[in-house]
């Protein structure tokens, strides 16, 4: 896994800013993979002859509703429904494209093709988008002075320890899913390169556990998907919510 990333440095206004194309094709590539499921999947609804894609859509829809219900009441989680449907095809597609195969330049050692969760970055920018949300609607749904005295409840030197709690849950939401995501991906990358550099038997004998593992980790990027959804409608519920 001696993989460098492909960078590359553009002087923004006097200011050096460094991009990691990988990142910005493997986000690119789980965009254009989310938007073309959902767009061939409600291109032509149908009430007595559903396609196979619309059944599929269907069913996220009301998976990520009933997530939203356990947390809190439809009238306040309602209006997050489109963005965990969003999250959850996103973070499983994002979970899914470094499984089958990656793509490495061999001169320069450059690991082009990965999954985009793969990253601390991505699942970090993810996380403070998830919680940056759940403050912004809190505010605009209670009022500043209702969302300010959770901080203070029920003694005003909660502060700092509900402060350290917002970062905390930002590292936690990020990090659990890169965590997850890279470890599946060395692993592979692991068995791969055994069934590469051994003699034929032992590329048999290493294939099976390949396949194993290859099948985990499509479920683990199954439930690393509903758990971060699951989350995000917590800290939602956390903010809007008036009896939490």
């Amino acid at each position: 896994m001696n993989h460098e990333a492909p960078l590359v440095t553009l002087d923004v206004l006097g200011f050096p800013i460094t991009f990691n194309l990988s990142n910005i094709l493997m986000i690119s590539v789980t965009v254009l993979i989310v938007f073309l499921l959902a767009f061939f999947s409600t291109r032509n609804l149908s009430v007595k002859n559903p396609t196979g894609l619309q059944n599929f859509m269907e069913w996220v829809m009301d998976f990520v509703k009933n997530i939203i219900k356990s947390n809190m009441d439809w009238k306040d989680g309602g209006k997050f429904h489109i963005l965990g449907i969003s999250l959850i095809m996103y973070v499983f597609v994002g979970n899914m494209l470094g499984l089958p195969f990656a793509i490495v330049n061999k001169g320069t050692h450059e690991l082009w093709w990965k999954s985009p969760t793969a990253d601390p970055v991505v699942t970090l920018t993810l996380a403070v988008m998830v919680v940056s949300l759940s403050h912004y609607y809190g505010i605009k749904q209670r009022g500043f002075g209702a969302y300010s005295k959770d901080y203070v409840q029920p003694y005003w030197f909660m502060l700092p320890i509900k402060l350290i709690e917002e970062l905390a849950n930002t590292l936690t939401l990020g990090l659990r899913l890169y965590g997850n995501i890279f470890a599946g991906e060395v692993l592979l990358t692991l068995l791969v390169g055994g069934l590469a550099a051994t003699s034929f038997l032992g590329a048999v004998a290493a294939f099976i556990p390949t396949m194993i593992w290859q099948g985990f980790s499509i479920f683990i990027g199954a439930i690393q998907a509903f758990v971060f959804v699951m989350l995000t409608m917590v800290y939602m519920a956390h903010k809007v919510s008036h009896d939490h």
